[in-house]
């Protein structure tokens, strides 16, 4: 099975995400889709397996296999946990939305240590394009400033929100080279302290709720293995006492 089909066949989440879903879209802003395939569990049998991820088949679009979607969200990955919230969901199955119903299951203390190990690389980075080239580039600044007022506020609150709401002007501003850079790391350095002080009193549960996540996990590969069609090529081939044919 092509990886392409995978992705066309077997989504059970696809959203927007990029600045369309952060609400910083403007007139040239690309359109990034992320999805969630569930690969048949009789491709798992193969010496073969099913890739974890598969870039394309469209522009700008990259989806994750269920099983690695799932492992990444619980160790808190920023990507992916945005990719759980974005408001511009444009296609979810069963499947896809009993995902979206575990979203908080994912949310942990975790995004503390993510989050901010995230943004300190980004800021490294940043920071080195100023004392090579006298500037930043200002939009990772924007987006940097997006995802540490995101970590404080899900801190906060137990609630990932990725769209900036009122933020909008002020990040924007910071896109076109608008604030000085002392502003900007001001700005960020703030933030990292809040972040820091709302980690100690979090709503947030110390580690994601791991069993209920992979109770999901075993009943979606159990529901796509009952649906394989057992002289489909994918199952030809496994050698099974348990009702599966012998080549």
């Amino acid at each position: 099975m092509q990886p392409e089909s995978l992705v066309r066949d077997h989504t059970i989440y696809a959203c927007v995400m990029g600045s369309r879903a952060f609400g910083l879209a403007t007139d040239g802003s690309d359109t990034d889709r992320r999805g969630v395939f569930l690969a048949p569990t009789p491709l798992f049998w193969r010496l073969d397996k099913p890739p974890t991820h598969v870039e394309g088949p469209a522009e700008e679009h990259f989806s994750w296999e269920l099983e690695r979607f799932c492992e990444l969200a619980l160790r808190a990955n920023p990507n992916i946990l945005e990719c759980l919230h974005s408001p511009l969901v444009e296609y979810a199955d069963d499947t896809g939305r009993e995902l979206l119903a575990l979203r908080e299951a994912f949310l942990s203390r975790r995004v503390h240590e993510t989050f901010t190990r995230y943004a300190y690389g980004q800021r490294r980075k940043l920071e080195a394009d100023v004392r090579t080239h006298g500037a930043p580039r200002w939009k990772h600044a924007m987006h940097l400033l997006r995802l540490l007022i995101s970590a404080r506020d899900v801190l906060r609150t137990g609630t990932l929100t990725i769209d900036v709401g009122d933020h909008r002007e002020a990040l924007l501003a910071v896109k076109r080279g608008e604030v000085p850079w002392s502003d900007v790391e001001s700005w960020m350095t703030r933030l990292e302290r809040e972040a820091e002080r709302s980690a100690h009193h979090s709503p947030l549960p110390a580690e994601p709720d791991r069993g209920r996540v992979e109770d999901f996990l075993v009943r979606a590969r159990r529901a796509s293995a009952l649906q394989a069609n057992p002289y489909d090529e994918v199952v030809q081939g496994v050698v099974d006492a348990r009702g599966l044919r012998q080549c």
